[in-house]
């Protein structure tokens, strides 16, 4: 399929020890042989065109490169760390950090084969590196709904730029039994802009709505589970704890372990004026 041109950031903003540091670690892991991907606030430029600050670079890879990454950088005088065993690790520069991403903190977009694939090329500081895709950046992005953090904005902003070329065959198997979620961002993008719903495959949409009237029209599941915890690891724990439900991210309907769970959900923010 072809794709639209990018439009790489300059990274201009950047200051010297930053890109420095970020341009050691992407030789260290080049070297290593670790295949890796940006994502985060690069990759979103690159298929926007929307820049701004961010304090981070995001790389992805498969978790079973990790420990590779991790000697290299060891080797190298860093000292990475594995933050949330389940999804994510750090490496850390003075101030500045690198987060090493192998999954989502939900657990539902794990970085498989297919990440790669179909990874875009761009340059960044003066190289060539891989892009995540869209498909796994609107994937993984269309389940942050925190009170903190919402990346509906961005999902919308994905697809108004990206939606023309898109493989929605690929990104309905993405989001597989979470087809609501990929249906809800949908619904919104043409409530952002009415101009621009034609964007969005007439097919894919009837195919979308069809699943939800078979769905409303059969009798309700017996499972008494809660699924919101796949959007915010706090918002719906009063669900869990006083209502009774089961936690969607649980093992076997979900991807985590009740021990990657609870670290999560210790990791919670504490709100303003709280201390």
């Amino acid at each position: 399929m072809l794709h639209a041109p990018l439009t790489p950031p300059s990274c201009d903003d950047l200051d010297a020890a930053t890109a420095a540091f970020y341009r050691q670690v992407l030789q260290i892991l080049d070297d290593a042989g670790v295949p890796f991907l940006v994502g985060g606030a690069y990759a979103f430029a690159c298929c926007t065109g929307i820049e701004r600050q961010t304090k981070d670079l995001d790389l992805f890879l498969r978790r079973s490169h990790y420990e590779r990454a991790a000697q290299a950088l060891q080797a190298a005088g860093h000292r990475p760390e594995l933050t949330y065993p389940h999804w994510l690790a750090k490496v850390r520069a003075g101030g500045e950090f690198i987060d090493l991403i192998f999954n989502s903190g939900n657990g539902i977009a794990l970085v498989d084969d297919d990440w790669f694939r179909h990874a875009l090329d761009a340059p960044l500081l003066d190289r060539p590196v891989k892009v995540a895709p869209v498909e796994e950046t609107i994937w993984s992005k269309a389940f942050i709904m925190e009170r903190e953090r919402y990346d509906g904005a961005d999902v919308a902003h994905l697809l108004h730029a990206r939606a023309t070329d898109l493989d929605w065959q690929r990104l309905l198997l993405r989001f597989g039994a979470h087809w609501r979620v990929l249906l809800s961002h949908l619904v919104l993008f043409g409530f952002i802009y009415p101009d621009e719903r034609r964007r969005v495959p007439a097919w894919v949409m009837r195919h979308l709505l069809d699943r939800l009237r078979a769905e409303t029209e059969a009798p309700p599941p017996q499972d008494r589970v809660c699924e919101g915890t796949l959007l915010s690891r706090q918002q719906y724990l009063s669900d869990l704890e006083a209502q009774g439900y089961r936690d969607g991210r649980a093992r076997p309907r979900g991807n985590m372990s009740e021990d990657e769970i609870a670290q999560w959900t210790r990791a919670i923010p504490e709100p303003p004026g709280s201390s």
